[in-house]
């Protein structure tokens, strides 16, 4: 707590007893209760994910602590702090038959920044507990590297209640045990020599997430891209989705005329990858490709990479913009020219299908992110509404916008959601029926907690994003569905109202006002969409209208 810990989500169980009552007793950190693990611990990495500060997440022995793996490994590949607290069975009954009790020494492998695992408390000098708690915050921070989980595995044995002895002594100022700064980011001199000298070429700046600091006009990659002249294309996470920026990068390139036309010489990536699979495939043969990563992160899946350059993207930005640049490149202009003709087809052919009277998947993602001026946060499903974002979601500069990419899993979405909510800001997440079933869990006890949060729940009755893949076209009809249409036959509403939140199917047709979706309370709205062919073929004519739009440039 000293080093800024201040909320813990706990999964009841018994041998986690000490830590449970350890944390309710103190009041400056707040403790929320799932009753699943898996949910507790989504919910600590939304909050890594907000805040960039670690939550607590503890659980009892056993199976329960397996429950966390998912989110550890989210945690790790996103570089989200974590701090993951397993109670645990005395070591004398390891490995003898003892009830509730698995190997969970090094359980989550290298996935983790720092595992520790103390003994019980009663076999260590108690001065050195403040060591180990205070490391565990600064590992989980990035003190050896990348932020990301940390786990420890503390033993307890019986009583696990009774009358807890005083804390050994800290510091007289307050501070933490340990103070252990991460690295400052600062570009090295040859990194920035070598990139410059490829500047007089026609390139681009892509931009993934922890692309960008938020600083409006004076945002160092914006200054960037302005001085080179070299077009940016930021996904949604980078925080550089704006009118400053080509929001329809994915549309435009599906066009082959306009894809070969301005394919470049370098690319500049900044931050993680950006979440257009046609962008990485666009982008991949381009011989001169460098990646700036704030913790060096290897974002390189295509193997492209001419240099990879650990420093903060902004830091490096601003000191590559500072070196009176000079590009040949005069491409910005027409690329932004095209982006404003898709986006004007894109809103064009979507409000004739919301006239129609019916829901398409991307006019749900674009009447979320629409909705209301005091929207904090808004959260996306790693599947298709991450997708649908991307390729089709408007500009907006004052929403931050979060999905679960480093494992691209569907799991945990509502708990992350909630995670973020927790530390009061208004939050919509937007996710599919089977990613709203596979998190069903979260909904135990939601309507109990104080939050503002809208679930909005694309509902096309199961696996949708499978149409878009081979398998559709490849499977038999029967063995598709069966496979992965899923189908599943839930009343999605009904689900949501038995545990007591007030869930509602949206109306047919364009919302009388965005706002309706503006989260006040914990609310459930289920948008019915067609069926999947016809999601597929709507999608469709979403890019065949913006490459028509295109197609005099």
């Amino acid at each position: 707590m000293r080093a800024g810990v201040s909320l813990a989500m706990v999964a009841p169980g018994s041998r986690s007893t000490p830590l449970a009552l350890a944390l309710a007793a103190d009041d400056r950190i707040g403790v929320q209760v799932f009753h699943d693990e898996r949910s507790a611990a989504f919910a600590a990495l939304g909050v890594g994910v907000s805040t960039g500060r670690p939550a607590v997440v503890i659980c009892t022995s056993g199976t329960a602590a397996t429950h966390f793996h998912g989110a550890v490994v989210e945690a790790h590949l996103s570089g989200v702090p974590l701090i993951v607290c397993t109670a645990d069975r005395p070591p004398e009954l390891w490995d003898v038959g003892a009830p509730q009790t698995v190997d969970q020494t090094h359980l989550f492998g290298p996935a983790v920044r720092h595992f520790v695992e103390p003994g019980v408390p009663e076999s260590i000098p108690t001065a050195s507990w403040r060591s180990i708690g205070a490391r565990l915050v600064v590992e989980a921070l990035g003190a050896s590297g990348r932020p990301g989980p940390v786990h420890a595995n503390l033993s307890f044995r019986d009583p696990l209640v009774g009358i807890p002895a005083d804390l050994p002594p800290g510091r007289d100022d307050l501070a933490p045990w340990h103070v252990a700064e991460a690295p400052d980011g600062a570009p090295a001199a040859a990194d920035l020599a070598a990139v410059e000298a490829l500047l007089e070429a026609d390139g681009l700046i892509v931009a993934g997430a922890g692309a960008g600091a938020g600083a409006g006009e004076d945002e160092p990659v914006y200054r960037l891209a302005r001085e080179l002249g070299w077009p940016l294309l930021a996904d949604h996470r980078s925080g550089l989705r704006t009118i400053r920026s080509i929001r329809h990068a994915d549309s435009l390139l599906r066009d082959p005329e306009f894809a070969a036309r301005f394919r470049p010489e370098v690319v500049l990536r900044v931050g993680e990858s950006h979440t257009s699979k046609v962008l990485a495939q666009w982008v991949a043969p381009v011989a001169e490709q460098i990646v700036v990563s704030r913790h060096g992160a290897w974002s390189d899946p295509d193997r492209r990479a001419t240099r990879i350059v650990r420093a903060d993207p902004t830091a490096f930005a601003t000191q590559l913009a500072e070196r009176a640049l000079v590009s040949r490149s005069r491409r910005a202009g027409q690329w932004q020219a095209a982006d404003d003709l898709a986006g004007a087809a894109l809103t064009r052919v979507l409000g004739e299908r919301a006239a129609s009277g019916a829901w398409s998947e991307p006019a749900v993602l674009r009447a979320a992110l629409a909705a209301g001026e005091h929207l904090g946060s808004l959260v996306v499903a790693s599947s298709m509404p991450v997708r649908d974002l991307e390729w089709f979601g408007q500009a907006r500069d004052d929403v931050r916008v979060h999905a679960n990419r480093g494992a691209n899993g569907i799991d945990g979405t509502i708990a992350t959601a909630i995670g973020i909510a927790a530390l009061g800001e208004p939050t919509i997440v937007v996710l599919g029926d089977v990613a709203f079933l596979h998190d069903a869990t979260s909904l135990s006890a939601l309507a109990d907690r104080d939050l503002d949060l809208t679930i909005v729940v694309v509902d096309n009755r199961g696996g949708g994003i499978f149409s878009f893949l081979p398998q559709r076209s490849l499977v038999a009809d029967d063995r598709y569905e069966t496979l992965f249409g899923t189908p599943h036959g839930t009343d999605l509403v009904a689900l949501a109202a038995s545990h007591g939140l007030d869930a509602a199917e949206l109306p047919a047709g364009p919302l009388d006002d965005p706002a309706d979706l503006r989260p006040s309370g914990v609310r459930v709205r289920v948008a019915r969409c067609g069926d999947h062919d016809d999601n597929v073929a709507f999608h469709a004519s979403l890019h065949a209208a913006v490459a028509e739009a295109i197609r005099d440039l």
